[in-house]
Formats: C-alpha cells, structure tokens, sequence
C-alpha cells in the first residue's frame, strides 16, 4: 500500500460513506456499523420485478386449491350472514301481531328464526362453494392450467350437481343457472379482452 492509500484509508476510516459509491453504511443516526455485505449502490439492483420469491416451479399466484379453503369459507359467512338477516325479517313478521307472548318468548322464536335461516343459508352455500372448489381443482389438475374455461365448466357443473336430486329438469335449470352466472362473471372480469376483441373484429 503506498501513501496515498494509506492516506485515503486512514482519512476515511471513521467515514460512514464509501468513497468511490458514496453510499452510507450506517444503519440510522445511531451510527451502528451495518454488515460489509451492505455496501452496495442500490441503482444495481434490478427494480422492474416485484419483491416476492417464488419457489421453483410454482406459479406467480395462488391457485385454485390454495383459494379453495377461503372461498369455502367466506361462502359459509356470507351465508349464514345472509339467513340471519332473513331469519330477522321473518322472524319479525311472525311476532309482530302476537299479542298473547310475553317479551322473553319473542326474544325466544326471534333467535331460532335467526338461528335456523342462518345456518340452512351456510349449509347450501358452503355446499355450492364446496363443489364449485372440487370441480375447479379437478379441472385445473387435469388440464394443467386455470383460466375462464375452467370457471366456466366448473359453475355449470355445480348447478348440475347441486339441483340433480330433484330430477333431470331441475338439474338441467340449475346447470343454466351456473352457466349464465359464470358466463356473467367472466364477460365481467374480462371485460377489456372482450372489448378489444370486438374492436378487432370489427
């Protein structure tokens, strides 16, 4: 080492900046020394990519499976949510005119209205979010990939499903049902491809 960089070494070895980047290795104005591996010009770094890492091999979003257990869930909320406020409703109706109940008795048939709308109204529609997961799922492991083909086929078939029990014309009601609801979703969130389709068209 010659004098100068004895010189330039000794002058800033108390410095909080590296000289050739000057860029600050200290962690705030405690002046705590941060790790050599640190001291680095951020502008390197690549900015266009998001922050997340990803495992090898796994997809930039979650999939179906992982959005299942939400879906299934926030399904049985929304509606027993739904069947309360209709047991409320109900409930309110059924009483109004009885005059000969007392407060407590009221109070009573108000809560099992509550209580059995709601849970009937989470029975069927965590049943539909159940089989709406499970035909997603299948159809996203069977064709390798998950797009609008796979929402679609997977809504109709659980209109299919869900209404089969009460014969071929219900059935077939419920598919129609399914089909136009996921037909609606879809023209809904693909509204800007199907938009520049039509102007290509055109």
């Amino acid at each position: 080492m010659d004098n100068n960089q004895k010189k330039r070494s000794g002058f800033f070895a108390n410095s909080p900046y590296d000289l050739p980047m000057n860029v600050p290795v200290t962690s705030g104005p405690a002046g705590s020394i941060m790790s050599p591996y640190m001291n680095f010009d951020p502008k390197y770094l690549p900015t266009k990519d998001d922050g997340f890492i990803f495992p090898e091999g796994a997809g930039r979003q979650r999939g179906r499976f992982e959005m299942a257990f939400a879906q299934i869930g926030g399904s049985i909320f929304a509606g027993g949510a739904a069947g309360g406020m209709n047991g409320i409703y109900t409930g309110y109706r059924e009483i109004k005119g009885a005059t000969d109940m007392s407060t407590a008795v009221k109070r009573t048939q108000m809560l099992n209205f509550i209580g059995k709308r709601g849970a009937a109204s989470a029975q069927s529609v965590g049943v539909i979010a159940l089989l709406y997961s499970l035909f997603g799922v299948g159809l996203q492991l069977a064709r390798g990939e998950d797009d609008e083909y796979n929402t679609i086929t997977a809504v109709t078939a659980t209109g299919l499903l869900y209404k089969s029990a009460g014969g071929l014309r219900k059935s077939l009601i419920g598919g129609g049902v399914g089909l136009g609801i996921a037909a609606a979703y879809v023209l809904f969130m693909k509204s800007d491809t199907f938009k520049s389709y039509m102007t290509r068209s055109r």
